[in-house]
């Protein structure tokens, strides 16, 4: 990482263009994107660490040792069956990963879709899009996912495709306009009349220049589908009793609070970070990535002029 920050700082002064990791540069020398980049890089570690190894098998039941305080080697203690919850919380971690990775691809592909039929193609098909995305957005996320859930059943895919789905809307109403700002630029018009096609223009130049919204809408709806899962699962509309879930632990014991109230503080932690984390990174990866802003060490953004280059 300093070795990133010292060629980032070397371009600049040598008057270079940026190598193409200076981003991440500025991005760790924001204390709310560093903040937000290590508590995702522990979440993620931490799921890909449960799929091969737990300190305990995280659905075994030892009636013997529950509620065991912290210690060891049960570190966070045990629940009302004996299970270990630093087990259940690292196995849950998975849940979480699958859930927001899974909500983000899907928001991505409709969000994209909705926005660049709602910027570039005929007026009567943009109000249109703009007319039936405004219906989506009047249905909040968690009721889409306990309709369909009343249907289909709970599931975690329900929670995937109803945070997708919402999330998506989300972002075409927040992208659209920018797509049809950035669409009437000089160097979007150049690259049109160098022969570039509506999907080239689209790749090359509209979509990295509306890409800081993007990112932040999509951070936002990775956060709102942690909070969505175990709100789901809390509820019963979400993973199923035999998957560990933030969700379902946290349900498990909050009707114990009053006598074990250290219980219910592990996956209330887990749960409140993550969503912290993941929406500290979007803000600082904004700010990382934006192209019209510039970052001083330690000091606050300061706006400058940017003239994207034309791709012929």
């Amino acid at each position: 990482m300093s070795d990133l920050l010292k060629r980032a700082e070397t371009d600049a002064a040598a008057g270079a263009p940026p190598s193409r990791w200076a981003w991440l540069g500025r991005l760790w020398r924001l204390s709310t994107g560093r903040f937000g980049l290590i508590v995702v890089i522990v979440v993620v570690a931490t799921a890909v660490i449960a799929r091969f190894w737990t300190p305990f098998d995280p659905q075994q039941v030892d009636i013997s040792s529950r509620w065991l305080p912290p210690g060891w080697p049960h570190v966070l203690g045990t629940d009302a069956a004996g299970r270990d919850i630093l087990s259940l919380l690292m196995a849950g971690a998975r849940t979480t990963i699958l859930v927001a990775v899974g909500a983000g691809i899907v928001a991505t592909i409709i969000g994209i879709a909705l926005a660049s039929l709602g910027a570039l193609t005929a007026r009567w098909v943009r109000e249109s899009v703009a007319v039936f995305v405004d219906i989506l957005i009047a249905f909040p996320v968690l009721i889409i996912a306990m309709m369909i859930s009343a249907v289909w059943g709970g599931s975690l895919w329900v929670v995937i495709w109803a945070v997708g789905i919402g999330f998506g809307v989300n972002i075409a109403r927040v992208t659209r306009p920018e797509l049809r700002r950035v669409l009437h630029s000089d160097f979007v018009v150049a690259g049109r009349a160098s022969g570039l096609t509506p999907a080239q223009n689209l790749i090359r130049h509209l979509l990295p220049n509306v890409a800081p919204v993007f990112i932040v809408q999509l951070s936002w709806g990775m956060a709102v589908a942690v909070l969505a899962e175990a709100g789901l699962s809390y509820l019963g509309f979400g993973a199923p009793v035999t998957e560990p879930s933030w969700g379902l632990l946290l349900a498990e014991l909050q009707q114990f609070i009053t006598v074990h109230p250290l219980s219910v503080v592990w996956p209330g932690l887990a749960i409140t970070l993550t969503v912290l984390g993941l929406n500290l990174l979007g803000d600082g990866l904004r700010e990382a990535t934006d192209p019209t802003l510039t970052h001083a060490r330690g000091a606050g953004r300061v706006a400058r002029t940017h003239v994207p280059e034309v791709v012929a």
